[in-house]
């Protein structure tokens, strides 16, 4: 009985050991020092005139401030389809068309995110009126599809389609269930509309493998997070070191054709316990001020992808204008000032 028990316990013993030594591997292969940054990177933006609404500013000054005082030249345009298409086959472009002059008017670059998931909670912007059927709700996208790549394909400014955002992030926001074959049919339906640019498909760069979006498109782009909020845990900081986004580049580069790596969301806004403009400003630091804000981008820059989109350039301006704290509005100024320098 002894005997038994006390091989009983040796498995346990080894099985636990073996367990500890691989994840004492990982993480130090996750976390190797060293790494230098890529210099030439471009940095850009993602714009929600939604979210710099619901955050009480005026997104058109907004905008043209993040263009003319930061110097933004890359921007990631969601195209929200509730507030595009409120009523069935009635359309109202009159928001995306002035995004899109006032950036070519610049020589800017946008990446158009389209779909029924585009960024900013709840991630899912689908009308009332398309109801709960899934047919009926995949034959309206798709009308809807066909409606935004038909009016903004000749403009030169548009240099990507985003087809679908996080899309096999299923347990995040509110969505309808979803559908592999859908999301195929998007991405084959843009295609035939628009062969002349790319189709950008992204995943989340910690709760994913990336391997389900890359294969999908003809550009990938990760999430890419720091320091966050849990509920029932608190706030915490991700463990893991630029190496492990590598080693997902290195592992889907292996699996697929995928040649085309960037980090289409860059967390530059703080990931609250609650709604942002609710939460005081020294709870807001614990996941995000100006120092935060330099070294999420040196961090980014060490993975070495050559396209860099900060998340959260609303509230830059929010807290500029509204806090009265303008200290990570400059320091967004300088890191954008930097890397166009770097460019020259």
């Amino acid at each position: 009985m002894r005997a038994g028990l006390y091989y009983f316990l040796k498995i346990i013993f080894w099985i636990v050991w073996w367990i500890v030594f691989l994840i004492t591997v990982l993480f130090g292969l996750f976390n190797i020092p060293g790494l230098h940054p890529r210099e030439d990177v471009a940095l850009g933006i993602t714009f929600s005139s939604r979210y710099a609404r619901d955050l009480g500013l005026d997104w058109k000054e907004t905008y043209l401030a993040l263009l003319d005082e930061v110097g933004v030249r890359k921007v990631r345009i969601p195209v929200y389809w509730d507030l595009v298409e409120p009523r069935e086959g009635e359309y109202d472009f009159s928001d995306l068309d002035w995004q899109i002059e006032e950036t070519t008017l610049r020589n800017g670059d946008i990446i158009l995110s389209i779909g029924q998931r585009v960024p900013r909670w709840p991630e899912c912007h689908i009308p009332g009126w398309v109801g709960d059927d899934a047919d009926r709700r995949e034959a309206a996208l798709n009308r809807f599809l066909r409606e935004v790549v038909h009016r903004y394909r000749d403009r030169k400014a548009i240099k990507v389609w985003q087809v679908e955002n996080e899309p096999f992030l299923v347990f995040f926001g509110q969505c309808p269930p979803f559908r592999r074959e859908m999301l195929d049919r998007e991405i084959s339906l843009v295609k035939s509309l628009d062969g002349s640019r790319p189709i950008l498909t992204t995943d989340s760069g910690e709760l994913s493998l990336w391997y389900q979006a890359a294969h999908r498109g003809d550009r990938f782009g990760t999430t890419m997070y720091r320091h966050i909020y849990k509920h029932g845990y608190g706030y915490f900081t991700y463990p893991l070191g630029p190496s492990f986004f590598i080693m997902k580049e290195w592992f889907v580069r292996f699996l697929t054709d995928q040649e085309y790596f960037s980090v289409i969301e860059l967390q530059a806004e703080p990931w609250a316990s609650g709604w942002v403009a609710d939460v005081p400003l020294e709870e807001q630091f614990r996941t995000m001020d100006e120092q935060k804000l330099r070294e999420n981008v040196l961090y980014a820059q060490k993975v070495g992808f050559p396209e860099i989109y900060l998340w959260g350039a609303e509230w830059w301006y929010w807290m500029k204008e509204k806090k009265e704290y303008p200290a990570v509005w400059e320091t967004a100024k300088e890191l954008f000032h930097e890397h166009a320098q770097g460019e020259q």
